[in-house]
């Protein structure tokens, strides 16, 4: 076999710095549009109303011109969690904020959640301020684009996430989680979301990108956290500058899509440069034509693909796996009753992909700790079109947040809704309940792509570790939930390895 061609640094560079203008162009004029708003609405204090609606009920906190700007930019991490939770409990299932001309609304009802992401799919499209930032650094993949375009897409990916062929990568699951176990040393601490986001990063580049990036998990997760960081921050900004505008942000997100753009083009070129595009999603995207014109992706739309599923393809199931062991840790009789089943269906042997349908419980403990710590904690929509919810007017080119945080600790559809309890995704348990009161994963036509994968490989993942290993919380370690655009630990999980044999 031909060696492969060394790629040029420099020219992976140029390349990818004209990539980021041409996204910058794209999301920034919408993005500042939308930015300011209905003025009328800014200035009235709400958007107005058609005749025989009435406007959903508000928060008292709001102030002149900003509306509730201020009182969201003050509160962080899970303060501004449980404001949400406030808002639902004293207002009702459809809370109405304003951010200076900007209307939202909060649907937290499960029938809300059913009619935006399922029944009215077309009317509530990704036409969102946070989207448009996304795509600063995502492009036009499959999770920021939309329309036509994005179906053609899906069609594009959705061999790659087949069952069959997600069972497939059973052993590299499995061989990831072992190797990494290995490294671990009896009493001796380790931040466990660090652990968790190398052991997903390494799991989605071998398996749906073909590359091996264990080598540089350093680099790319603390480029990654910075860019989840810079989103947030766009997000919030009452002003955001995008590049080519030289700011300190802009910089800094420049050099964290640097590392990023530099790898993913790196894995286009050397597939490009190998003459076979292979039998994984990057191949399949490489092999994908254009019905129409018989085109295939450029670099472009292929860098935008890859890192989507670079980046969403991981961070979202380390999240998952961090937040599980912490809960473990803390629910012991949760965590022995796990660990039984795990010495049951593997004993000593390694796990596979068939292990997964007897993992019964292991799964449900997975499932019980997405409801109380989705890693997708909240789905921004707008609506193209009014539509009237409950009697309440919901304005056109608003933002409707549908929020799983708030919707999974709903009291009429979860007992104990703060309560640790994997059963209640027993199949007795879960008969009966509304198909919207839990949906970590989205729902509707945009169900995520990757749900069955995430499943699959979290499973064989924290039963690998359970088989062998006791993980507890070091004391005095202050956990804190940060949502960004992902629901992650503020300060990381510092936690105590012990051996179970």
């Amino acid at each position: 076999m031909a060696a492969t061609p060394p790629v040029r640094t420099s020219d992976l560079r140029s390349r990818a710095k004209e990539m980021a203008l041409e996204r910058a162009k794209k999301a920034r004029v919408p993005a500042d549009l939308r930015g300011l708003g209905d003025t009328r609405a800014m200035l009235r204090g709400g958007p107005t109303v058609p005749a025989g609606l009435t406007l959903a009920p508000s928060p008292d906190s709001a102030v002149p011109l900003l509306g509730h700007v201020r009182s969201f930019q003050l509160q962080e991490g899970e303060k501004r969690l449980r404001d949400l939770l406030r808002f639902r409990e004293e207002l009702g299932d459809i809370v109405r904020f304003q951010f200076g001309g900007i209307t939202a609304h909060l649907m937290a009802n499960p029938d809300h959640i059913q009619r935006a992401l399922q029944e009215k799919n077309k009317l509530y499209g990704k036409n969102t301020r946070g989207m448009h930032k996304l795509r600063l650094v995502l492009g036009t993949g499959l999770l920021t684009n939309d329309g036509e375009s994005w179906l053609s897409q899906r069609r594009i990916a959705q061999p790659a996430f087949h069952r069959r062929r997600i069972a497939s990568f059973g052993d590299d699951f499995a061989t990831a989680s072992e190797e990494m176990i290995a490294q671990w040393t009896e009493g001796e601490p380790l931040d466990i979301h660090y652990e968790m986001m190398k052991v997903t990063l390494r799991i989605v580049g071998q398996t749906l990108l073909g590359t091996d990036v264990t080598r540089e998990s350093d680099a790319i997760g603390k480029a990654v956290s910075s860019v989840v960081e810079d989103v947030n921050e766009r997000v919030n900004a009452l002003v955001d500058l995008p590049p080519p505008f030289p700011t300190r942000r802009n910089k800094k997100l420049q050099i964290a899509m640097d590392v990023l753009d530099g790898i993913v083009l790196d894995m286009i070129e050397q597939r490009r440069a190998s003459g076979e595009s292979g039998d994984d999603l990057l191949g399949m995207l490489m092999d994908a034509r254009d019905e129409e014109t018989g085109e295939s992706m450029d670099d472009a739309q292929l860098r935008d693909e890859v890192m989507t599923i670079f980046l969403a393809g991981h961070e979202t199931t380390a999240n998952a796996l961090t937040w599980t062991l912490h809960q473990l840790s803390k629910s012991p009789t949760v965590a022995r009753r796990m660990q039984a089943e795990v010495d049951e269906v593997l004993g000593d042997r390694r796990a596979t992909a068939a292990d997964a349908k007897d993992l019964v419980y292991t799964k449900q403990v997975l499932q019980e700790s997405m409801r109380l710590y989705p890693p997708a904690w909240m789905i921004a929509r707008s609506p193209d079109e009014d539509d009237v919810v409950d009697g309440y007017h919901i304005p056109k080119s608003s933002l409707v947040f549908l929020c799983p945080w708030v919707t999974h600790r709903h009291p009429d559809h979860w007992e104990d809704p703060e309560g640790f309890d994997p059963d209640r995704f027993s199949p007795e348990r879960s008969k009966g309940r509304h198909r919207f009161a839990y949906f970590p994963f989205g729902g509707g036509p945009r169900l995520c792509i990757g749900n069955n994968f995430a499943l699959m490989e979290a499973q064989l993942i924290l039963a690998t570790i359970a088989r062998d290993w006791r993980l507890d919380l070091v004391p005095g370690h202050p956990v804190e939930m940060e949502p960004l655009v992902t629901l992650r630990p503020k300060h990381g999980i510092a936690m105590v390895p012990h051996r179970r044999r």
